[in-house]
């Protein structure tokens, strides 16, 4: 079973989104671009585990505590850099909430056996891939610049901002993932409420 952690994001927040994908995407048409209900802001990609692991994970989940968070989506950016982009992504600005978080969920699963994060948390939404890759923001082995992004990149320098809302997380989900040619499918096994 393949699985991951995170937040889930607003209804509101998601179709700003989606309108602002409607108007760049064919500027990079060459990208795997994510469809809009798939949003969601990771907090701990957990990867492929048996399901007595994934049952181990969601125990192990309920103890991680947290309180409701303010999020606010905006701006744009690339990773891991200009040249060489992997991801096209939108921000996510939180108080220190949303990091303790992420790190409480990494400490969680480091105890049933899920590796624990090499980097420093760091919130986005990804909206587009070049290519089969990682969406790691960090450089990888046999990144090199590429043209994926080029005309999407310079078409951003002309247009204000982006800002797509902001919104009170009160919970956040386990979720399974299906990979599937239309792209990944995801479904929530888990709800742990933050209070």
């Amino acid at each position: 079973m393949r699985t991951f952690v995170a937040l889930d994001i607003d209804e509101s927040i998601r179709e700003r989104i989606q309108r602002f994908l409607d108007g760049v995407r064919g500027f990079a048409p060459g990208a795997r671009w994510v469809r809009a209900e798939s949003l969601h802001m990771t907090l701990k990609f957990v990867g492929e585990k048996p399901a007595s692991a994934v049952e181990d994970i969601k125990r192990i989940l309920a103890d991680v505590k947290g309180t409701p968070m303010t999020l606010i989506f905006r701006g744009t950016g690339f990773f891991p850099t200009a040249k060489s982009t992997r991801v096209f992504w939108v921000g996510v600005e939180s108080g220190p909430e949303l990091a303790q978080l992420a790190a409480k969920v990494d400490e969680a699963t480091a105890r049933v056996g899920v590796s624990r994060e090499e980097h420093a948390f760091s919130p986005h939404l990804t909206l587009a891939r070049a290519g089969a890759k990682s969406g790691a923001p960090r450089r990888q082995k046999g990144d090199r610049p590429n043209k994926v992004f080029a005309r999407l990149q310079e078409r951003l320098t002309d247009m204000p901002t982006p800002e797509f809302g902001t919104m009170t997380a009160r919970e956040y989900y386990l979720y399974e993932s299906k990979l599937s040619p239309g792209g990944a499918l995801y479904t929530k096994i888990e709800r742990y409420p933050l209070a």
